[in-house]
């Protein structure tokens, strides 16, 4: 049985959020380059990503 679509949105928003808390804590210590890539990242991973990218400062 394959998994329902509830599940599937479900999942992919624990991954988003724990990916996002990982990115967080990492942030201090990445360079402006790594911060341009995390930003792109951000962009085609969430639909709030602008705001994201406002308050970490990666932009």
């Amino acid at each position: 049985m394959s998994i329902s679509e509830r599940k599937k949105e479900i999942n992919a928003r624990r991954k988003r959020r724990e990916t996002l808390r990982k990115m967080k804590s990492e942030l201090p210590k990445a360079d402006a380059a790594k911060k341009a890539v995390w930003a792109a990242k951000l962009r085609k991973m969430t639909p709030g990503a602008e705001m994201l990218i406002k308050e970490w400062g990666l932009e």
